[in-house]
């Protein structure tokens, strides 16, 4: 009787750990930011950090759609309209030796020519391919010179050699003076 209860004590006290939220020491205000703060996103080991950085909300979704275009692998992909056909064929080709499934976007940064640049990372099964992607706002001005509309176009994407998962997982953390911008510059 004595080891039935005590198994179903230890199950249940297994159970009870499994479920709670118990977070050791971490003080539940830096989990969750404040009222007054922006929110946290997660970091990209090989990037840094994720979401809309110092970009504009707009950018940011134009980047996510110009990314999903990329990985649709689709010449036609609409967020791919303004890019050369020689360069589009290229980054579509570039990533197709990946067979991405997914992307991650970085926080983005506007430039001193005005363009937005994102670091982006496209990840297959086995495989990823980092760059920087940089995208524009053109206003449509009419006859007497004020902007009446605008859009964003792709401009261009910077990327680095195709790289074994494991081998991008480990670089970053093995250099010191990591800052992902540093390296396409």
């Amino acid at each position: 009787m004595k080891q039935v209860f005590l198994l179903i004590s230890l199950l249940l006290l297994s159970l009870n750990s499994a479920f709670s939220q118990d977070r050791g020491s971490i003080p539940e205000a830096l989990l969750r930011p404040g009222r007054s703060e922006a929110p946290r996103y997660p970091v990209d080991t090989v990037i840094g950090e994720l979401g809309r950085g110092a970009a504009p909300t707009s950018a940011y979704t134009f980047a996510a759609l110009v990314s999903a275009g990329l990985l649709s692998g689709r010449l036609d992909h609409p967020s791919l309209a303004s890019l050369n056909p020689v360069y589009r064929e290229f980054y579509l080709s570039a990533l197709e030796i990946i067979s991405p499934s997914s992307y991650r976007i970085g926080s983005g940064r506007q430039e001193p020519d005005g363009a937005v640049s994102f670091l982006v990372r496209f990840l297959g099964r086995e495989m990823g391919i980092t760059g920087e992607l940089y995208i524009r706002f053109i206003s449509e001005v009419n006859d007497e010179g004020i902007s009446v509309a605008g859009n964003w176009i792709f401009e261009e994407l910077l990327l680095e050699e195709a790289r074994e998962r494991s081998d991008e997982q480990q670089s970053p953390v093995n250099r010191n003076d990591f800052y992902p911008y540093e390296r396409f510059f």
